[in-house]
């Protein structure tokens, strides 16, 4: 078993361990430097990291082969990729990307590789002046969003 497949291995165990995370991804670069990021039902925080670095670390031998080691949550202006992400985002106001078009809406549903996503916009009226909001709920295949960001107020 190469370098990728051990760490990949040691991370699937380790995420079963606590279900509410899940690998984003992880790759390895120059120098063997490991990085792995990860997401969760309920956000992460730093001990899930700790934990998840220190199954990995304290499983492979630094005899054998060095490496660097780095585990992060994927951060709050990452793209969403997966439908976990979207399902955690439910109720929340995003702006999708497609080959397309553009959506500003908010996460209404999430089933069988679709996003539920409601719009609002304004539209002029069709008799006189002035602007009319218009709602309307549009279903996205997950497989056809190029991006998917949430849009932060504060």
């Amino acid at each position: 078993m190469n370098l990728k497949e051990r760490v990949k291995y040691l991370i699937d165990k380790a995420l079963k361990e606590n279900p509410s995370l899940f690998l984003i991804e992880y790759s390895i670069g120059k120098g063997n430097l490991i990085k792995v990021i990860i997401d969760g039902d309920n956000g992460v925080n730093i001990d899930d990291c700790v934990i998840l670095s220190r199954a990995i670390e304290h499983n492979l031998d630094r005899e054998e082969e060095n490496f660097s080691l780095e585990v992060s949550s994927c951060g709050i202006f990452a793209p969403l990729t997966q439908e976990r992400q979207y399902i955690k985002n439910i109720g929340r106001e995003v702006e999708i990307e497609t080959t397309e078009t553009k959506y500003i809406g908010v996460i209404k549903e999430v089933h069988e590789g679709k996003v539920s996503l409601e719009v609002t916009s304004h539209q002029p009226k069709a008799n006189g002046k002035g602007k009319t909001t218009i709602t309307e709920t549009i279903v996205l295949p997950i497989n056809n969003i190029k991006e998917t960001k949430l849009k932060l107020k504060f």
